[in-house]
């Protein structure tokens, strides 16, 4: 078996010769300088939606077994505001049954293009069901009828079981509105703490995290 290439660290050549698109995405200064991290992050997602080549709103979900092992997978972000950072999925997946169990999580968005991540942590609660059926309905039609085909994390037999699964509930909801199953739900993560990174040369990094603070916000500069 072939090692893999593992990259090396960057000379001081290569870090000089990055040094200027690095300054040109997180040379601002005051780019920190705000109360609270919901409208920074609304600007950092605003500007990965300009460069990432797709998903700027990807993010690893991390969540914790019942034996306390973690759990990380991509999703999408859905809605973000005051509220909190909203995705949506199947409950009956391991990721449901993980945030039922132990309703807490992190996400970490990483935006290779800028330089820069995110990272979140807090408690978790449910969308209210008007929210899940607005998202819901606005998906596109095959989607929706893949989430009744699917009975997502459990084993399946073939991708031709699937497929056939797939066929069952397109005739099924022929002429109809594919409505939203019960199980197919969204979560907001109400953030406690989240931290801002920015890529500067030599690993000299910026960092500021905010912690919840009764009704507000702290801030603190991190060492990189």
């Amino acid at each position: 078996m072939t090692a893999p290439v593992i990259p090396s660290s960057p000379t001081r050549e290569e870090y000089a010769r990055d040094y200027a698109a690095a300054l040109a995405a997180n040379g601002d200064e005051t780019i920190f300088d705000r109360p609270e991290p919901v409208s920074l992050f609304i600007d950092w997602l605003n500007d990965a939606k300009k460069v990432e080549p797709n998903d700027a709103n990807a993010m690893t979900l991390s969540t914790v077994d019942g034996e306390g092992v973690p759990d990380s997978r991509i999703v999408l972000l859905k809605d973000v505001d005051a509220r909190g950072f909203t995705f949506y999925s199947n409950a009956g997946s391991a990721k449901g049954g993980q945030l039922a169990a132990r309703p807490q999580a992190a996400l970490l968005f990483h935006w290779k293009s800028l330089r820069r991540q995110v990272r979140v942590r807090g408690r978790v609660e449910p969308v209210t069901p008007a929210e899940a059926d607005a998202y819901f309905a606005s998906r596109a039609r095959e989607s929706r009828i893949g989430a009744w085909a699917s009975d997502q994390s459990r084993p399946l037999e073939s991708r031709d079981a699937l497929e056939r699964a797939v066929a069952r509930e397109t005739a099924r909801f022929e002429g109809k509105d594919v409505t939203r199953p019960e199980r197919w739900t969204g979560w907001r993560v109400i953030p406690d703490q989240v931290e801002f990174w920015r890529d500067r040369p030599f690993r000299l990094h910026d960092r500021l995290r905010f912690d919840r603070d009764g009704a507000g916000w702290s801030r603190t500069r991190l060492q990189p």
